[in-house]
């Protein structure tokens, strides 16, 4: 097998893929927008100015993977980066 580049991202996908990605598993099984209106209704965020607020599904998610992962914040925000 070769090395990947920089620029392989397709290449890099297809094996993730391959291997069993989680996020695809996810993807497959369950409708996170079904949460949206309870995350929106709980977290109630308000037009305060400053910077937009991240999508309450994309912070669901990365919390359910993060618990099923047993994964600290730090290390969930280095993986994320």
């Amino acid at each position: 097998m070769k090395q990947l580049g920089f620029f392989d991202v397709e290449e890099w996908l297809a094996r993730l893929s391959g291997l069993g990605d989680q996020l695809e598993a996810f993807s497959r099984t369950v409708d996170f927008e079904v949460f949206r209106p309870d995350l929106e209704k709980a977290l109630a965020y308000s037009d305060q100015g400053g910077r937009p607020p991240f999508d309450p599904v994309l912070m669901f998610k990365i919390l359910v993977i993060q618990t099923l992962n047993n994964l600290s914040d730090e290390r969930t925000e280095y993986l994320i980066n």
